[in-house]
């Protein structure tokens, strides 16, 4: 007897999803339904029919909200990888329904009195400790939420959560169709210096639209070389000038971010004030680990002072690199790259290109999962799947013979991508209340140039940590070992620990026994010569006090507009504040990075882009137990998995940290990874 299929993908809970088949003709009908779903879902669990008892509200109400969880999901992804108009359309559309039922499902008084009576019965501190710690998260949520707020304040705080997902649907929409809309046609002249695949990659672009020259678009992968080796001055800075004011008052206007941004943060403070905060940022913090916004700022501080004389010294020598061996009396924002690039070159006597000749695609992703094996004790093996688009792999994780999790992998650039990196999740591990055991799956995106003629695509070194960055989050959604949804995985972590497994897996990407098993040069097949590894390590701290100093003034940046009310009326006034402070390089007066700060504006990190540095001190005192003990050592691994990976936010990742170090985290192998010990 055969399955009848579900006419509607979206509404297909199945199997796998059915990417390949999703129209945007679907999505409507399916959001209502799942909505209505939910709606009596909730309707049925806050009345006597449903006991108070955790399986009995989750087979109801956790059912119909993972299930609507599950295809709104698809459909963001969809809209993030393969963005059309059509599509676009219903998203904007069916969004201001969605936020408006999980803002009522969150701030629902009836439901938050059911949790309550939930924590307060008898055999609640009996319960298992990820459950207790489910049910901790979900009632400090409650409130975070709006439901203690009554009347008036409550229905505004509704309208403003509203309001704020379209606004960060928009910041995204603006910053995608900014960069997607520029391409200047270069020379050949103009593209002097820059490496033989991309101008092959430019002029396929060019070709295939039936235009001359060479088409350089603000893709990372097209920019970025340009930036790094052209020698055509006046073409780093025609695109540095696109890439710098994307998206603001400078470019477009209608893709500008300026008013996007102003009433984001104007709606954040009074979100704020209702919970009775004094300001966002403290509400962004209830959920993390840092206390408050002054122990984040002055953790930060502290960090760039540290950094600053290092930082210091770095600009010193590019500035006289730049006027002694190129000519460049004044060092401007285009020609940063270029330089660095350049001294790099004299100083240790290799280029990234160089480097990149030997990361061939298919080479990295076999010496990625080879340690992945080997640590955490799994097989890593190719399955199949509908995707969303060709180039998209599929892949499963088994332990002993057993499924454990599974990923798609989305590696290359395109239009209609977002640019960027990022791990999300499909769905989550869950002992089901409606029976059996549902593993993880995860998606791994990222925005590499393809293979051009035949040829794999080439990653630089920095593409190669940022595949095993992205791998290490998802790692700890798909290793997870808790059956409890609400913390399983990444799920319940604190936002600012949420990079651990991320950052911790780049250090892999230096480590010799490591690389000379994932390289293999494009053309001649050798692996990585030792002597250009020693180079690599030897340059590995080049101009790293400069690059801290950079991701301290975005963090300070971020931080200061959220913790300061009023700050949407002065937002280019706290950057250059904080540039004035903390920074050795001021960009033009142009520069309009904030207007494309999308983590920020659009992607969760508001008030939390302190996080990379804050999770940097604990991944590099995790990644110093094994130097400690052997970089490939097994028990160390298995130490690993079970203390931070299957832990996922099963209890405080302060605890996970010590079960697994045995003591507090300390800053100093993060200092000595970045050459300042």
């Amino acid at each position: 007897m055969t399955t009848p299929t579900v006419t509607n993908p979206l509404l297909d809970f199945s199997a796998l999803p059915r990417f390949a088949e999703v129209r945007p003709e679907h999505v409507g009908p399916a959001i209502d339904q799942l909505l209505a779903a939910a709606d009596a879902a909730l309707e049925q669990v806050v009345s006597d029919a449903v006991p108070v008892d955790h399986d009995a509200i989750a087979a109801v109400l956790d059912v119909a909200t993972e299930r609507l969880g599950r295809a709104w999901g698809m459909v963001s992804h969809l809209n993030a990888v393969a963005d059309s108009p059509e599509l676009r359309a219903v998203y904007n559309e069916n969004l201001p329904k969605v936020t408006q039922f999980y803002t009522r499902l969150g701030a629902d008084e009836r439901l938050y009195a059911k949790y309550k009576a939930l924590a307060a019965r008898p055999d609640a501190p009996q319960q298992p400790p990820a459950r207790r710690q489910a049910l901790s998260n979900a009632i400090r949520n409650f409130v975070l939420s709006g439901a203690e707020l009554q009347g008036a304040a409550k229905e505004r705080f509704a309208q403003i959560q509203e309001r704020q997902a379209e606004l960060a649907q928009k910041f995204s929409e603006h910053v995608l169709d900014a960069t997607d809309s520029f391409a200047y046609y270069a020379s050949e002249e103009e593209l002097a210096g820059v490496p033989e695949d991309t101008r092959a990659a430019a002029r396929a672009a060019a070709e295939r639209e039936g235009k001359d020259g060479y088409k350089i678009t603000l893709q990372f992968p097209s920019y970025y070389p340009v930036m790094q080796y052209g020698s055509h001055r006046p073409l780093r800075e025609k695109l540095y000038r696109a890439y710098a004011t994307r998206a603001s008052e400078l470019g477009d206007p209608k893709f500008d971010n300026s008013w996007i941004m102003a009433e984001l943060l104007a709606l954040r403070q009074e979100e704020a004030r209702l919970l009775g905060h004094r300001n966002y940022a403290e509400v962004s913090l209830v959920p993390k680990m840092a206390e408050s916004p002054e122990q984040v700022m002055a953790f930060l501080r502290d960090l760039a002072r540290r950094a600053r004389p290092y930082a210091e010294k770095d600009l010193a020598e590019l500035r006289e690199f730049a006027r002694t061996e190129l000519g460049l009396e004044e060092l401007q924002a285009w020609d940063m790259a270029y330089a660095s690039e350049k001294l790099k070159e004299k100083r240790y006597a290799f280029s990234d290109q160089e480097v990149k000749q030997y990361f061939t695609e298919p080479k990295v992703l076999e010496g990625l999962f080879r340690i992945v094996e080997t640590l955490f004790e799994v097989q890593i093996r190719p399955d199949t799947a509908p995707v969303w688009h060709p180039s998209v792999r599929f892949f499963r994780i088994e332990r002993g013979g057993q499924l454990v999790g599974q990923f798609y992998l989305d590696p290359y650039a395109r239009a209609g991508k977002r640019s960027g990196a990022w791990m999300d999740d499909v769905r989550s591990r869950w002992a089901r209340p409606d029976g059996g055991l549902q593993t993880p799956v995860a998606h791994l995106v990222c925005n590499f140039a393809e293979g051009v003629g035949g040829k794999p695509a080439l990653l630089t070194h920095d593409e190669v940590t940022t595949l095993f960055h992205e791998f290490g989050h998802g790692l700890h959604h798909l290793l997870t070992q808790v059956d409890e949804i609400g913390v399983a995985g990444i799920s319940g972590v604190e936002w600012d620990a949420v990079e651990l497994p991320s950052q911790f897996m780049e250090n892999f990407c230096w480590e010799w026994d490591v690389l000379r098993h994932m390289t293999a040069h494009v053309d001649t097949g050798k692996p990585l010569p030792r002597e250009l590894y020693d180079k690599m390590v030897a340059a590995r701290n080049f101009q790293s006090g400069m690059q801290m100093l950079r991701q301290i003034e975005f963090a300070l940046i971020d931080m200061r507009l959220h913790a300061e009310p009023g700050s949407e009326a002065r937002i280019q006034e706290v950057v250059d504040e904080v540039r004035h402070e903390v920074a050795v390089v001021i960009p033009p007066a142009f520069n309009r990075m904030q207007h494309s700060f999308s983590h920020i504006f659009a992607g969760g990190y508001a008030a939390g882009y302190y996080s990379y540095k804050w999770a940097e001190v604990l991944s590099a005192d995790a990644y110093s137990a094994f130097e400690e003990a052997g970089v490939l050592n097994v028990e160390t691994g298995r130490r690993y998995r079970r203390e931070i990976l299957e832990a996922g936010g099963s209890r405080p990742a302060d605890e996970s940290f010590r079960a697994f170090r045995g003591r507090e985290p300390r800053i100093d192998a993060l200092l000595r990874h970045s050459g300042m010990a």
